[in-house]
């Protein structure tokens, strides 16, 4: 049986997502991340950097005692390594995958999140800000556009860098982007969003969202985190 620590967000869902593509059985374990779940004490000696979403896995591969992981993209390996699905084995097959993945990790992902931090929830417009991340964002929707040119899948075939990209993709009308712009992005996500286990993926602990009030946003973006969890993180 696997714990999922999680809260209903674009890194929170590829997990979900990857889960129920691979029909393993799993436990819920919801965050309340404008209460500081992801900065108490036992949560952080499972991820270090205070962030969800985490699994602890009680039947590893190896027969040996529970492990955790932490980062959506390592856990999003870990899976498909356990499975034996959703990343290939031949060794092209699986570079195509994983730099994909990569990709997401350290561009899509960070810098469409900076883009909705800078659009929804900064407390001022900082012009410099929202035209630095748009202009980001827009070039890394028309990389992604280019590649899906011609193809149903990132890689050959559906693999966990399509539920790694897609949660943040999903965030598009947020982003102040229309997917009009990009047609072939616009084709996949269609694609993808009609798969029954990414719908039930997306709608695992929907009914946990929370509004973002002031004290949630002062917890989230760092200015009231307790004192453990600033040390923890500094």
């Amino acid at each position: 049986m696997i714990d999922l620590h999680y809260a209903p967000t674009p890194n929170g869902w590829k997990i979900s997502i990857m889960l129920e593509e691979c029909g393993l059985p799993y436990t819920l374990v919801p965050m309340q991340l404008g209460r500081g779940d992801q900065l108490q004490p036992e949560f952080l000696k499972l991820s270090p950097n205070g962030r969800m979403p985490a699994i602890t896995d009680h039947a590893p591969a190896d027969g040996g005692g529970a492990v955790s992981i932490f980062e959506s993209g390592a856990i999003l390996i870990y899976l498909a390594e356990k499975t034996g699905r959703f990343l290939p084995t031949d060794l092209r097959g699986r570079l195509e995958v994983l730099q994909w993945l990569m990709w997401q990790m350290a561009g899509l992902g960070p810098m469409l999140g900076q883009n909705g931090h800078f659009l929804l929830y900064a407390p001022e417009k900082i012009p410099y800000a929202i035209d630095r991340y748009t202009r980001e964002a827009k070039r890394l929707y028309g990389v992604l556009d280019a590649h899906l040119e011609g193809r149903d899948y990132i890689a050959a075939d559906y693999s966990i860098a399509d539920m790694a990209c897609f949660p943040w993709i999903m965030t598009h009308k947020a982003q102040s982007l229309t997917l009009d712009d990009y047609p072939n992005i616009k084709r996949w996500y269609a694609g993808l969003r009609a798969r029954p286990a990414l719908q039930a993926g997306l709608a695992v602990g929907k009914q946990a969202r929370q509004p973002m009030d002031e004290q949630a946003r002062k917890i989230m973006f760092g200015v009231d985190a307790p004192a453990h969890a600033q040390q923890q993180q500094s």
